[in-house]
C-alpha cells in the first residue's frame, strides 16, 4: 500500500488531480467555519445544548450535518450544505421516470442531460431561498439573534435578506466546488463534500470516548478497556459488512447469439448481467429517516403541549405516542424498518426497468440461457430483482437501526454510535470505494501497481530507467 501511495505521486496528471481535490475540500472546510452575521453564536450553542439530541431543531441539524456537509448548529454560510442540490436532483430523477417530456429529453443524449442539469441548478436556488428564509425566521423566533437587530424592523429585514443571500451563495459555491472536482479532480465532487463533513465529526466522537475513559474498573467512567475494545471491533465488523454488501452482485449469465457472415462466425461469447444487491444505495435510508423526523417531532411536541391537560386519557395517549416515536424505542425502529423496505422497492422500481432491459438484450442479440427473449426474460429479471432487493433492504435496515439501538440500550452518545452504522457509514464506504477504484484505474492504465493489484515493483511490466 505504501508503494501505491508513492506511485500516485509519480504520475503528474494523477498527482495534480489528487492535490486539486484536496485543495477544494480544504476550501470547503475553511468556509464551513464562517458564521452568518447577526447570529448570536453563544446563544445558538446554548440553545442546541439545552435541546440535547431529542429536540426538533437538534434532529434537523443532525440530519443536515450527516447528509449534506452543512451544519445549522453553527449557522455558517455553508449551513444548508448541498441539501437543496440533492433534493432538486432527486426531484428531477423521479420526474424523469414518470414524466414523458423529461424522458424524451433524456433520450436526446448529452444535450438533453445538460438541459436537465441546468433546470436542476435553477431548482436548487429556489429551494435554497425557501429553506434559508425558514431557518432565518426560526432563529428570530427563538431569540438567537442580537437584541439590537430583533428590536428594529429595518435591521430585522436586512438580517433576513442578508442571511438568505449568504446561505444561497454558500450552497451555490458548494455546488460549483463539486462540479470543479468532477471536472478537474478525482471522484464525485458532491459525494466527497458530504464525506468530508461526516469524517470531520470523527475527532469529536473520539474525544467524547476519551473524556469518559478510565483503566480503573472501579471508577465511575462510562468507558473501560472492554467497552472501547467492543466499540473498535464493532466499527471494524460493520465497516467490513458495509463494504461487502456495497460491492455484492447477483450475476445473471448472458449468452450472445452467433452470427455467420461468409465463412466467419461472430458472437457466441458468454457474459454476465450484474444486479447490485444494494441497488438503492443510501437513498432508502435517507427517505425513511427524513420521514421519521415528522412523527418523532410531532408526537413529542403534542405530548409536551398536552401534559397539563385535564383530559387524562388524551394526556396519556399523547405521552404514549411521544415515547413510542422517540428515537431508539421499539415502535420507532419497526416503523423505520418498514419505511426502508418500502423505499428500497420503490427506488429500485424507479431506477431499473426489467421490460426495458429485456428489450435491450434482445436488440443486441443477447439472451439468458433457457429463457425466451421478451416477456419471459422480463418476468425472470423482475423475480430476481425482487429477491435481491429484499436482501439488500434487510441489510440497510440493520445498518440503519444499529446506531439508534446502541445509543438507546447502551447509553452511548449518538455522536459515537453513529459511526457504528447508519447512513453516514454507508456514504463514507461507498464514496471511499469509488475514490480508491478511480485511483486504481489510473495506476493500472499506466502499468503501475495499485492498492488492489498487488506487486512490489514500480511498474508491473518492469522499471523504465
Amino acid at each position: 500500500m505504501f508503494q501505491a501511495f508513492i506511485n500516485v505521486f509519480r504520475i503528474p496528471e494523477l498527482r495534480n488531480k489528487l492535490l486539486f481535490t484536496i485543495a477544494m475540500l480544504a476550501i470547503y472546510r475553511i468556509g464551513f467555519w464562517i458564521p452568518l452575521s447577526g447570529v448570536d453564536q453563544s446563544a445558538l450553542a446554548e440553545f442546541f445544548k439545552a435541546q440535547g439530541s431529542s429536540g426538533a431543531a437538534s434532529k434537523l441539524a443532525q440530519y443536515i450535518s450527516t447528509f449534506t456537509g452543512g451544519d445549522l448548529g453553527q449557522s455558517t454560510i455553508f449551513g444548508l450544505g448541498v441539501m437543496p442540490y440533492i433534493s432538486a436532483s432527486i426531484i428531477f430523477q423521479l420526474l424523469a421516470s414518470a414524466w414523458k417530456p423529461l424522458q424524451d429529453l433524456q433520450k436526446e443524449g448529452p444535450t438533453g442531460r445538460q438541459k436537465i442539469t441546468e433546470w436542476t441548478r435553477y431548482a436548487t436556488i429556489g429551494l435554497c431561498v425557501i429553506q434559508g428564509f425558514a431557518w432565518m425566521t426560526y432563529m428570530q423566533s427563538q431569540n438567537l439573534i442580537y437584541p439590537t437587530i430583533a428590536q428594529n424592523t429595518g435591521l430585522l429585514w436586512s438580517f433576513r435578506i442578508q442571511g438568505v443571500l449568504a446561505l444561497v451563495a454558500g450552497t451555490t459555491f458548494l455546488m460549483w466546488l463539486g462540479e470543479q472536482i468532477d471536472k478537474y479532480g478525482l471522484g464525485n465532487g458532491v459525494s466527497l463534500i458530504i464525506t468530508a463533513g461526516i469524517l470531520a465529526r470523527m475527532p469529536t466522537a473520539v474525544s467524547l470516548v476519551a473524556q469518559d475513559f478510565s483503566l480503573d474498573a472501579t471508577s465511575d467512567a462510562k468507558y473501560g478497556p472492554l467497552a472501547v475494545l467492543f466499540l473498535i471491533c464493532s466499527f471494524m465488523a460493520v465497516t467490513a459488512g458495509a463494504i461487502v454488501i456495497t460491492v455484492a452482485q447477483r450475476r445473471i449469465p448472458i449468452q450472445q447469439a452467433k452470427h455467420t457472415r461468409g465463412r466467419k462466425v461472430y458472437g457466441g461469447q458468454k457474459a454476465f448481467l450484474p444486479l447490485r444487491i444494494n441497488h438503492g444505495g443510501v437513498m432508502p435510508i435517507i427517505f425513511a429517516q427524513s420521514l421519521m423526523i415528522f412523527p418523532s417531532v410531532g408526537f413529542s411536541s403534542l405530548a409536551s403541549m398536552s401534559s397539563g391537560s385535564e383530559v387524562k386519557w388524551w394526556a396519556g395517549l399523547t405521552y404514549f405516542l411521544g415515547q413510542a416515536m422517540s428515537m431508539g424505542n421499539f415502535p420507532y425502529v419497526v416503523l423505520e424498518i418498514i419505511l426502508i423496505y418500502f423505499f428500497s422497492y420503490f427506488w429500485t422500481t424507479v431506477q431499473f426497468n426489467p421490460k426495458e432491459m429485456s428489450e435491450q438484450l434482445r436488440d443486441h442479440g443477447s439472451f439468458i440461457p433457457g429463457l425466451r427473449p421478451g416477456p419471459r426474460t422480463a418476468e425472470y429479471l423482475e423475480t430476481v430483482l425482487e429477491r435481491v432487493t429484499y436482501v439488500g433492504a434487510g441489510f440497510l435496515a440493520i445498518i440503519a437501526v444499529i446506531p439508534t439501538v446502541v445509543a438507546h440500550s447502551m447509553q452511548i452518545p449518538f455522536a459515537v454510535s453513529s459511526f457504528l452504522g447508519g447512513t453516514g457509514l454507508l456514504i463514507v464506504v461507498s464514496v471511499g470505494l469509488d475514490f480508491v477504484q478511480r485511483i486504481e484505474a489510473n495506476l493500472l492504465m499506466r502499468n503501475y501497481s495499485g492498492f488492489l493489484s498487488g506487486g512490489s515493483g514500480d511498474r508491473i511490466r518492469g522499471r523504465r530507467g
